[in-house]
């Protein structure tokens, strides 16, 4: 491993390596990727106090808050369990997939009321 950062040895051949050897350089690379992260975290708590900041500083910083959104109403029902519905956002929810993959059209599933 006496290599310089950066290089990578292109004439490592995984293929022909046994699953210990595989086994051990994995190891290897997370060990070196663990020690890198943290002297990398250290640099950077390092900036921080530097500017001002103690780390309670940034453990108590407010989080934004999220915006509103506005309410959006139901795009479509499940006729055999009317209390399912779906407002055409996201995920197609299991019991409408499972309605168009026997034939039926969305379509068939349309609310029809007074804000559409």
């Amino acid at each position: 491993m006496g290599r310089s950062e950066g290089k990578m040895n292109h004439d490592l051949d995984l293929e022909s390596m046994s699953v210990d050897q595989l086994w051990s350089l994995h190891e290897m690379i997370v060990s070196e990727l663990a020690r890198k992260i943290r002297a990398e975290k250290e640099r950077l708590e390092q900036q921080l106090r530097e500017l001002g900041f103690s780390e309670a500083d940034t453990s108590k910083m407010p989080a934004r808050p999220r915006r509103p959104y506005p309410k959006v109403h139901p795009k479509y029902r499940n006729p055999e369990r009317p209390t399912e519905t779906w407002a055409g956002r996201g995920k197609q929810p299991r019991w409408l997939k499972a309605q168009l993959r026997s034939g039926k059209k969305l379509d068939d599933f349309k609310i029809e009321s007074a804000w559409h």
